[in-house]
């Protein structure tokens, strides 16, 4: 229901005989007083805690980062020096549709910020209006009675001042909303580098992959000439031409196979770039030997490295302003209007004082009976609320545990590889051995056979082994949230900054 406050003969009054001097003042008046009455209901903002150990459960035994492997801001990949792969990199930020979609989704957040601002200010409307009227056709005497032009020019004033603080709330949840979408960007915007790196890293395991199969196609060939030789000299049988033969014939369509993975790689590259496939074409190259030490720092700090910890720490603010406004709905609205202007015709002065019209007026609204909706209302906002406390703690944790996951993957790995290589050694003994022992004609060839087999299989598994700690390195970097921290946020401040440009 309404209630007038302020009736507009006691607003015409003036101390200058009814001469509206100053028609704006009891309208500015309680303007200020009303403002100075306001404040902000509901809960003020503080960040949850979280769970935080203190050190990282697989950290035991790590080794330190050198200076040279040292992540770089913004810039993180250059750990692994490699200039196509920062050439790629660079890429991502500039032409990635994925990036370009929550670029524009933070852009509109932004605008959403100011939109929401503008409720701070009245709103302002302008009324010019001409009116010609002509009364009767013609008087007793045959004389036109005529007719009369007036003019009119007015300006409207409506406010609703923020009495209870829900447009302050509102701003603070949309301002929060902005930085949400920021930190979602941030995120995407790291995953794509992320992803990048472990499909480069896999086409380099597919060049590495197709390098050894192409040396054991070699080497199966030597393998067949000695057989056919042996063969021709009636010291082997028939077989063993044909089970040499067999064993080529496999390694070579494993060689042709290769291509269809790495052809793959490079496409899902040229997506993350937001090239089309056919242009992106990547010389073949070497995978990496060296797997850099990826610095870690105390846990404590990963709550401000990982964009998507901020996120969902921001929209905890988000939330937390909402039920602030769903409590202000309790209270009552106040509005303000105001209409001034002149009224008149080409008899009089249209600017004169004689030709002002103004009225002012004040009223406040306030909900007798809802049903229940507010405190419903309010029920769900805290409801909210604790839901988004629950998902960031929930971030937290897995944070962490991406961490540790990624720790063990390392060192483990680390452990393999020492192994692996030791295998891959003694498997090339053993293959050398039993080709000069066939020639001797001391073993069966079928000797020879599994000795290449077993090369083969722990040469593949050494570049699996090879891949997977690069990769596992890639995903720490992202773990521990990159180059990022919380300083590349929009501040509140600049998100509030106003712009006020007229419609």
């Amino acid at each position: 229901m309404d209630h007038k406050l302020i009736s507009d003969q006691d607003l015409a009054m003036s101390a200058h005989g009814g001469v509206a001097a100053s028609p704006l003042r009891p309208f500015a008046l309680a303007a200020f007083s009303l403002a100075a009455l306001s404040c902000s209901v509901g809960p003020n903002y503080h960040r949850p805690s979280a769970p935080v150990p203190t050190v990282y459960k697989e950290y035991q035994g790590w080794k330190v980062a050198t200076p040279n492997d040292t992540i770089n801001r913004g810039a993180w990949w250059s750990i692994y020096r490699d200039p196509r792969l920062d050439a790629f990199e660079q890429e991502v930020n500039i032409s990635n549709q994925t990036v370009k979609a929550d670029e524009a989704a933070y852009e509109e957040a932004k605008a959403t910020v100011h939109e929401q601002q503008s409720a701070f200010f009245p709103s302002l409307s302008v009324t010019p209006q001409v009116e010609r009227q002509k009364s009767g056709g013609g008087g007793a005497n045959g004389f036109n009675t005529g007719a009369i032009t007036s003019y009119s020019l007015e300006g409207t004033a409506t406010w609703e001042p923020d009495v209870w603080g829900k447009v302050r709330r509102t701003v603070e949840s949309s301002v929060a909303s902005a930085q949400v979408s920021a930190a979602t960007l941030d995120a995407a915007r790291l995953s794509a580098q992320a992803t990048l790196a472990t499909d480069y890293f896999g086409l380099r395991y597919e060049d590495a992959l197709k390098q050894l199969l192409a040396d054991t196609v070699a080497a199966y060939e030597r393998a067949l000439k000695i057989t056919q030789n042996q063969y021709a000299v009636g010291t082997a049988a028939r077989s063993d031409v044909i089970n040499a033969q067999a064993l080529l014939l496999a390694a070579q369509s494993s060689l042709i196979n290769v291509g269809v993975q790495r052809g793959q790689f490079e496409h899902a590259i040229a997506l993350l770039v937001g090239k089309p496939p056919s242009e992106v074409s990547i010389p073949e190259g070497t995978l990496a030997e060296r797997v850099p030490i990826v610095p870690t720092e105390v846990p404590s700090m990963l709550l401000e490295r990982r964009p998507d910890i901020a996120e969902a720490e921001r929209q905890m603010e988000e939330e937390n302003a909402l039920v602030g406004v769903q409590i202000a709905a309790y209270f009552p609205t106040f509005d303000l209007s105001a209409v001034f202007g002149y009224a008149g015709n080409p008899g009089t002065a249209l600017f004169s004082s004689s030709s002002e019209v103004w009225t002012l007026m004040a009223s406040a609204s306030e909900s007798v009976l809802t049903g229940g909706q507010r405190s419903a209302a309010v029920a769900a906002a805290r409801a909210a609320y604790r839901q988004s406390v629950a998902n960031y703690r929930e971030t937290v944790l897995a944070a962490f545990q991406n961490v540790e996951d990624e720790l063990v993957a390392l060192r483990v790995l680390g452990q393999q590889i020492g192994v692996q290589r030791d295998a891959v050694a003694k498997a090339q003994q053993a293959v050398q051995i039993s080709l000069n022992e066939y020639q001797a004609g001391t073993i069966p060839y079928t000797t020879v056979v599994t000795a290449q087999v077993t090369l083969l299989q722990d040469q593949e598994t050494a570049l699996q082994v090879q891949e997977q700690r690069l990769i596992a390195s890639v995903a720490l970097v992202q773990a521990l949230g990159g180059g990022w921290d919380t300083k590349q946020l929009p501040s509140k401040q600049e998100l509030q900054k106003l712009h006020l440009i007229p419609d």
